[in-house]
C-alpha cells in the first residue's frame, strides 16, 4: 500500500470538500489529489531521486509528499531554518533531488539540483495534471526520509516506508469520521514528524486543514476566529504564547475549539491546569512520539485529562504530567542499561515496537533482533501503566553513581510563584563526577529568590542530592521551533 492511497480516498469519497485552506486560497480533494498526480509526473520526467521541500508550510507540502509518493520516491522535507553549512549539508545528501522553495539558497549551497519556487512548483503540477495517468509507481517503499536533529554528530537520515505511516494512521484513525464543518489549524513546520502525520491523519478523517505557515499568537487566534477551526496542535512553548495573548487582550472567541492536542515538548504542569481553566469543554490530549515511530505511540486522552485534573488524589493528579497509556497497537517496555525489564515506578530507557515503528535509517537499522526500538527516551510507568518521561537518557545527571531525572527538579522549581521556566543539566564536579546546574527564568515582575532558599525547597521536596551546585538566572531558557528545550546550549551557560 501506499500513502497516496489517502488522499485518492478522499478525493473518491467527497471531491469537492475543501481539503487546505492557506492564505486565503481553498483546495479540494479533488483538485489537490489531481495536482499530487501531476506532480509526480513532474518527479518522474526530472529524473530526481528525492523531492524536497524547503519552505514553510503551505499547499506544496501535501501536493508534494503525495506526488512523492506516486512517483516512488522519498519525501525529504528540509529545516529552512538551518544555518547555510548544515543545510548545504543536507542537500548534498539527497542530490539529485527536485527542491521546492528557497531556490536562491537550494542553487548557491549544493549543486545537481532542479529547483522551483513554491508558486512555480504549484503551478507545474496543476498544469500536468491535464495529462497526467495518476499510477502509482515502484520504489523502495521509503514515503519520507526525515533528518533528525544533530547534536554532536551530523543528522540521521530517519526513514519512514509507507507501510509504517499507514500503520499509524489506519490504527489510530476511522476513515472520514470528521464532519465537513471541522477544521485543523496546522502550524507545526512541514519538516518535523507532526507536520506530516497531521496531514495524513486528517485528511483521512476528511478534516479540512487549516495552514499557518509561521506561527504567531495574534495570527493564530485571528485565524482560529475566522475559519472557525475545531481543532489544533501546538507545542507547549505555543500554548504557553495563545493564553499569554489572550490574557494580555482580554477576550478571543474561540467557542469553535472542540479539541486541542499537544505534544513535541515538555508541558509544565501548571500551563496545561491554566489551559482546562479556561478552556473547561475543550478535549485536550498529549501525543507523545519520535520520528522513527512514525509519530504518536502513548496517548493522555481527555477523560484522562479531565479525571486528573479533578482529582484529589496526589497519583492521579500527577498524570496531568505524564504522556499517558500506550496506544493499543504500540507494545512499550522499560529497560535498565543491561536491557532488563524493569517494574512499574522504576525508571529507565523507554523500548517500543509495532507496524508503525521503523527504527531505521539511511544505510542502517537501529531495531534489535526482536523489533524493539530504544528510544534513548527516558521514563516509567506508573502501577495503573501512565508513561512518564524523564528526559533524553542522554541528559539523566549521573551524581556519584546516582541517576537523578532533570524534570524531578524542574517540576519542584515550577511551584516556586517567581519561576516561569527552568532547566536542570549535569555540570561537572570534582567531587561527584558530575553535579547538579539549574538554570531559572523569572516571571516578569517577581524578584529574584535567592540560591538558599531554592535549594531548601529542593532539599526539603526531593533530598539532598538534588540540591543544585551551580544556580545561573537568565531572561529565557533556549528551545527549538517545536518547543524542545535544548539541553545543549545550556549546558554551555556553566562552562566557566
Amino acid at each position: 500500500m501506499n500513502i497516496a492511497l489517502i488522499l485518492q480516498m478522499a478525493a473518491d469519497t467527497a471531491p469537492d470538500r475543501t481539503a487546505v485552506v492557506c492564505d486565503g486560497r481553498r483546495w479540494s480533494y479533488g483538485a489537490l489529489y489531481e495536482a499530487a498526480k501531476g506532480a509526480a509526473d513532474l518527479f518522474v520526467a526530472n529524473g530526481c531521486e528525492y523531492v524536497a521541500l524547503l519552505d514553510e508550510s503551505s499547499e506544496a507540502a501535501p501536493i508534494a509528499l503525495f506526488g512523492a509518493a506516486l512517483a516512488g520516491i522519498p519525501y525529504v522535507p528540509l529545516n529552512y531554518r538551518l544555518a547555510d553549512t548544515d543545510l548545504g549539508a543536507l542537500l548534498d545528501r539527497v542530490s539529485p533531488a527536485y527542491v521546492i522553495g528557497d531556490v536562491e539558497r537550494s542553487q548557491r549551497l549544493s549543486k545537481g539540483h532542479h529547483c522551483n519556487t513554491r508558486e512555480g512548483f504549484v503551478r507545474a503540477a496543476e498544469a500536468a495534471a491535464a495529462n497526467a495517468a495518476g499510477e502509482e509507481r515502484e520504489g523502495e517503499g521509503i514515503a519520507a526520509q526525515i533528518f533528525t536533529s544533530g547534536t554532536t554528530a551530523a543528522p540521521k537520515a530517519a526513514l519512514l516506508r509507507h507501510s509504517n505511516l499507514l500503520g499509524y494512521i489506519l490504527g489510530t484513525v476511522e476513515f472520514m469520521s470528521a464532519e465537513e464543518e471541522e477544521g485543523q489549524l496546522v502550524c507545526v513546520p512541514p519538516y518535523h514528524i507532526a507536520g506530516i502525520s497531521t496531514l495524513l491523519s486528517n485528511f483521512y478523517a476528511m478534516r479540512r486543514i487549516v495552514l499557518l505557515p509561521a506561527f504567531e499568537p495574534q495570527t493564530w487566534l485571528d485565524l482560529a476566529e475566522s475559519e472557525q477551526v475545531t481543532n489544533a496542535f501546538l507545542v507547549p512553548t505555543m500554548l504557553a504564547r495563545v493564553i499569554s495573548r489572550m490574557d494580555d487582550i482580554g477576550k478571543a472567541d474561540l467557542a469553535s475549539i472542540k479539541a486541542i492536542a499537544y505534544g513535541g515538548g515538555r508541558m509544565p504542569p501548571e500551563l496545561i491546569e491554566r489551559a482546562l481553566q479556561l478552556f473547561p469543554q475543550t478535549n485536550f490530549t498529549n501525543a507523545y512520539g519520535l520520528t522513527e515511530t512514525s509519530s504518536t505511540v502513548a496517548l493522555l486522552g481527555p477523560d484522562d485529562h479531565r479525571t486528573a485534573f479533578a482529582s484529589d488524589d496526589p497519583k492521579v493528579r500527577a498524570r496531568l504530567g505524564s504522556v499517558g497509556k500506550p496506544l493499543p497497537t504500540v507494545e512499550l517496555e522499560i529497560r535498565d542499561d543491561d536491557g532488563k525489564l524493569l517494574p512499574a515506578g522504576e525508571s529507565g530507557e523507554i523500548y517500543v515496537r509495532g507496524e508503525q515503528v521503523s527504527g531505521e535509517y539511511r544505510g542502517r537499522s537501529a531495531l534489535d533482533q526482536d523489533g524493539w526500538f530504544p528510544t534513548r527516551d527516558a521514563g516509567y510507568l506508573d502501577e495503573e501503566g501512565f508513561l512518564f518521561l524523564s528526559g533524553r537518557a542522554d541528559d539523566v545527571i549521573v551524581r556519584g553513581g546516582e541517576n537523578i531525572s532533570p524534570g524531578e527538579i524542574e517540576d519542584v522549581l515550577a511551584s516556586h510563584p517567581a519561576i516561569s521556566d527552568s532547566a536542570a543539566v549535569g555540570v561537572p564536579s570534582v567531587e561527584w563526577g558530575e553535579a547538579v546546574g539549574v538554570a531559572i527564568a523569572l516571571h516578569g515582575g517577581h524578584d529574584q529568590p535567592s540560591e538558599t532558599d531554592l535549594k531548601q525547597l529542593i532539599k526539603d521536596r526531593l533530598r539532598s542530592s538534588r540540591v543544585p551546585e551551580k544556580i545561573v538566572f537568565v531572561d529565557q531558557l533556549p528551545y527549538n521551533e517545536m518547543g524542545k528545550l535544548l539541553r545543549r546550549e545550556v549546558r554551555l551557560l556553566f562552562a566557566n
